[in-house]
C-alpha cells in the first residue's frame, strides 16, 4: 500500500455509535483495505476518522466516485452533516501501514507546509523518525495529494499520560522535531485524539 483515504466523517450529536455499522458494511463492500476507523475524543466532536489504504491512485479514485455517486454515502448518510474525503500518499521511506492493537489512543496532527515544502520535510523525517520511534511507534506519515500542502501524521499510544511522556522526553533529549524539520512548515496546525471504534483494525 502506498496510497491512502483519510474520511472525515462529521455526525450530528452523538452520531458516530450510529453510524458506525453503516460505516463498517461501506468500507468492507468497497476496495481497498480497511485500516482504521475512529471516533474523536478530544477536538472537533461527533466526528469519525475513517484510514484505508490502496495500492494504486486509480483503485482510490474509484471508491471517490462510489461515494459520490451514491445516495447513501459510507452507508450513514443520515447521521451526516459533513463529509470530506482526503488523498494521501506516504512518505516514501515508511512500510505499509501496520494494524493491530497499539492504542488505545490515535492521535492525528496535520501540518499545511510551505508550498514547496513537502519533500524536504519528508527527508528531515527520513532522518528523525527511527530514533522517534524509541519514544513511542508512528502509525504512519503521508502527504496531501489534493488541497493545501500538507502533512498528516498518526500516532498510537497506550494513554494520554504515555504520549505526554514519550512527546516530552524526545523533545529533550534532542531526537525529535527533526533538525531543521519545522523550517518546511506553517504555523497552521491541528491536533485531534480520537479513539478506535469496534471494527476498527487499528485499535
Amino acid at each position: 500500500m502506498t496510497y491512502y483515504e483519510l474520511a472525515t466523517l462529521d455526525t450530528v450529536i452523538f452520531g458516530a455509535g450510529k453510524a458506525a455499522p453503516g460505516i463498517q458494511a461501506w468500507a468492507e463492500a468497497g476496495a481497498g483495505t480497511l485500516l482504521g476507523a475512529f471516533g474523536t475524543d478530544i477536538g472537533t466532536l461527533n466526528r469519525v476518522f475513517l484510514l484505508r489504504g490502496f495500492d494504486s491512485l486509480d483503485t482510490l479514485m474509484g471508491e471517490r466516485e462510489r461515494a459520490l455517486r451514491s445516495d447513501d454515502p459510507f452507508g450513514c448518510a443520515e447521521h451526516l452533516v459533513r463529509l470530506t474525503m482526503e488523498s494521501y500518499r506516504a512518505f516514501d521511506f515508511l512500510p505499509p501501514v501496520e494494524t493491530g492493537a497499539f492504542g488505545p489512543v490515535y492521535e492525528f496532527r496535520t501540518y499545511r507546509t510551505k508550498v514547496n515544502g513537502i519533500a524536504p520535510t519528508m527527508d528531515k523525517w527520513q532522518d528523525a523518525v527511527p530514533a522517534r520511534e524509541d519514544y513511542s511507534k508512528l502509525t504512519l506519515a503521508m502527504y496531501g495529494l489534493d488541497g493545501e500542502p500538507r502533512i498528516t501524521q498518526i500516532w498510537p499510544y497506550p494513554s494520554l499520560a504515555a504520549r505526554s511522556d514519550a512527546r516530552a522526553r524526545s523533545v529533550a533529549d534532542g531526537k525529535w522535531p527533526p533538525k531543521n524539520g519545522p523550517d518546511w512548515l506553517s504555523s497552521d496546525m491541528t491536533s485531534q485524539i480520537a479513539m478506535p471504534l469496534a471494527f476498527s483494525p487499528l485499535r
